[in-house]
């Protein structure tokens, strides 16, 4: 067991990663208060599966492509700050739309005809969502890589990158979930209603400032 050891530290670190307000916390938060708890859960599946991918790409050590060749992480940041800023306006776009109750899941739904309805094919959708948002920052990449190059051992014991991968989904998942249901109580709910358009507008602006942070910042 004490060849393992080195999870740890970088379960630690993933953790306060994740924990660290952004985009992707941002995006749980909007959609399990718009749309329902189940599409937050779907949605925090989704970034736990960006995590997934994130840790695949370093610990095979994909993410030293970004360093390199700037051109590609330059792409993929624009590519980054226009998918933000595309959530920032549906977010705008949905602070004036009423909320009704909805039974089937546990919290509340836009009237927006926009807004799918509880569905698999809506809660697929916000999963796949969440896992765009997730992999948006290809700054992230750089950040899980760091990570990674820090506290893994030159020889790394057997089902090292399956057990690793699976940690950072079962942690960045495990916390979006945390968020969803937090934000999607009784009393989260009735806050948020009297709030709402506020809210969204806050969110939105945010939402945009980290865009233009990640399309300009080096």
């Amino acid at each position: 067991m004490n060849d393992y050891l080195f999870f740890i530290p970088i379960a630690l670190a993933l953790a306060v990663g994740v924990i660290s307000p952004g985009p992707s916390f941002l995006f749980v938060a909007q959609t399990a208060m718009n749309k329902s708890r189940n599409h937050g859960i779907a949605t925090s599946l989704g970034m736990g599966t960006g995590a997934m991918i994130l840790s695949l790409m370093a610990i095979t050590g994909l993410f030293v492509v970004l360093q390199t060749i700037p051109v590609l992480y330059f792409v993929l940041k624009i590519l980054g700050g226009a998918y933000l800023f595309y959530i920032a306006y549906q977010m705008w776009q949905g602070a004036d739309d009423p909320i009704v109750a909805n039974s089937n899941s546990n919290s509340y739904s836009s009237s927006s005809q926009n807004t799918p309805s509880l569905t698999n094919g809506s809660l697929i959708k916000a999963s796949v969502l969440g896992l765009l948002t997730q992999l948006s920052n290809p700054k992230t990449a750089i950040v899980i890589g760091g990570i990674f190059m820090a506290f893994l051992p030159e020889q790394l014991p057997q089902y090292s990158i399956v057990l690793l991968s699976l940690m950072a989904f079962v942690i960045d998942a495990s916390w979006y979930i945390l968020v969803a249901i937090a934000l999607t109580t009784p009393h989260a709910q009735r806050i948020y209603l009297r709030f709402k358009k506020t809210i969204n507008r806050l969110a939105s602006g945010l939402m945009g400032m980290l865009g233009l942070k990640l399309v300009f910042n080096q």
